[in-house]
């Protein structure tokens, strides 16, 4: 059987090996091979090229992948529900009213610094509504349904601002904006999501003992000596960052931060430790995957990728309720 340290090192030569195909990938005729072998047969345009738009794109893939399977295997492992995710939880929908409504209102401008913060004020929220409405229950179908209902008033508040824009041009921009996309983003979206991130996963650093005993009772994990309120409020801040820094930057991108933390446990990892860490190498190879195969196959207008990963991730859902339908019964 494989070791982490096994798999940790094969998934981080392969997202290498898939950046390195990302980056050779655009509507230009400019290759990596001419990048690093040819360098003076460059010009400006084409250095322009790579640092400007296909190496702030790949940066962005790379940590909004880590952010999304980091967030969905914390929220997982947090509720004991293998269906959670901040998507289907209405926790990126929450940070994307939010974020709407500051652009909307004029609060703050478009990529300002100040936006994940807001962005925070609706993730955290939106997940303390949904664990309000749920109760006591940890019954993933009810968490799901709550999430469910949160995630459709929010979808009606942002459709509500989006209706109401003034600029109709503002609205074709949002609205492809919450498609989720990596196209037309920059170093300046980059900065948006890094400081989430790096935040978010120093605190899941602190709590990660934590979401291991939580394998047991929390009456159990209360006597190991952890505080259980103190310790799932960090979870949950550091789940609400991560999913805020990821919608500011590039939109509402689903299903990632599900399926990470399934593919860890279908590779024979089944302790919160290893499903948390192995996540994020796994959701960043899949949202770089993902990008290659929206920028090979588009060809005169680039489909969103949260549009690509909707399609795939849609089915692939309906089977882990039908296989978590037989299990329960």
């Amino acid at each position: 059987m494989i070791t982490m340290k096994k798999l940790l090192a094969l998934l981080m030569l392969l997202v290498v090996v898939t950046s390195l195909l990302h980056l050779s990938i655009g509507g230009s005729s400019l290759s990596l091979w001419q990048l690093i072998w040819q360098p003076n047969q460059v010009n400006d345009t084409g250095w322009m090229i790579f640092t400007e738009i296909r190496l702030p794109r790949l940066m962005l893939a790379l940590t909004n992948g880590c952010a999304l399977g980091l967030a969905g295997a914390a929220i997982q492992l947090l509720l004991r529900n293998p269906l959670a995710e901040p998507g289907l939880l209405g926790v990126s929908g929450g940070a994307a009213v939010v974020t709407i409504a500051a652009l909307y209102f004029g609060w703050l401008p478009a990529w300002h610094l100040g936006l994940p913060g807001l962005a925070f004020i609706g993730a955290a929220t939106t997940i303390s509504g949904v664990l309000l409405l749920a109760g006591k229950s940890i019954q993933p179908l009810r968490i799901i349904l709550a999430g469910i209902a949160v995630s459709t008033f929010s979808g009606a508040l942002m459709a509500l601002l989006l209706y109401l824009a003034p600029n109709p041009f503002a609205f074709q921009e949002w609205s492809q904006w919450l498609l989720g996309s990596l196209s037309n983003r920059g170093w300046p979206q980059w900065y948006l999501v890094l400081p989430c991130v790096v935040i978010g996963t120093i605190i899941l650093l602190f709590c990660q003992q934590f979401l291991q005993a939580l394998t047991l009772s929390e009456r159990t994990v209360s006597v190991l000596g952890f505080s259980v309120p103190k310790y799932r409020a960090s979870v949950l801040i550091a789940v609400a960052l991560l999913t805020a820094g990821s919608v500011v930057s590039v939109g509402i991108i689903s299903f990632i931060g599900l399926f990470a933390p399934h593919v860890a446990r279908l590779l024979g990892f089944q302790q919160p430790r290893q499903i948390l860490w192995l996540s994020a190498p796994i959701a960043a190879l899949m949202l770089v995957l993902m990008d290659c195969l929206v920028r090979t196959l588009s060809t005169a207008r680039e489909l969103p990728i949260g549009v690509a990963v909707a399609l795939i991730g849609g089915p692939l859902l309906v089977v882990l309720l039908y296989r978590r339908g037989r299990v329960d019964a």
